[in-house]
C-alpha cells in the first residue's frame, strides 16, 4: 500500500457540515469501515479551523483508488492527491526527493 496525503477544499456556501443530513453522510463516508470497502485505510483526518479544507492521510493500492474514494468531494470543490512518504522513509533515503 502507498501513502497519500489528500486535500479537499470547498467554498463556505457549499459546506456540507452545515446541512445535518450531508454532515451525517460525510461522517459515514469518512468512517474507517466505509473507506475499507474502497480499499482505503485512513491514517488520519482533520479540518483546518476557520477554513473549508479537509486534509486526509490515507493508504491505498494506487492513486486511482484514492481519487475514486474522494469523488464525492470533487462535486463540492477541489480534490488534490499527493503520493507521500513517512518521515522515517525520507530520512532513510537521505532526503525528500523520491
Amino acid at each position: 500500500m502507498t501513502l497519500y496525503v489528500a486535500q479537499h477544499e470547498h467554498s463556505a456556501d457549499r459546506c456540507p457540515a452545515r446541512d445535518p443530513q450531508m454532515g451525517a453522510m460525510l461522517l459515514l463516508h469518512l468512517s474507517k469501515e466505509t473507506a475499507a470497502k474502497s480499499g482505503i485505510k485512513i491514517q488520519s483526518k482533520a479540518v483546518v479551523d476557520g477554513q473549508h479544507r479537509l486534509v486526509l492521510i490515507l493508504e491505498a493500492a494506487d492513486e486511482g483508488a484514492v481519487r475514486s474514494y474522494l469523488a464525492p468531494f470533487a462535486q463540492a470543490g477541489t480534490v488534490e492527491v499527493f503520493a507521500s512518504s513517512t518521515c522515517e522513509a525520507v530520512v532513510e533515503r537521505h532526503g525528500c526527493d523520491a
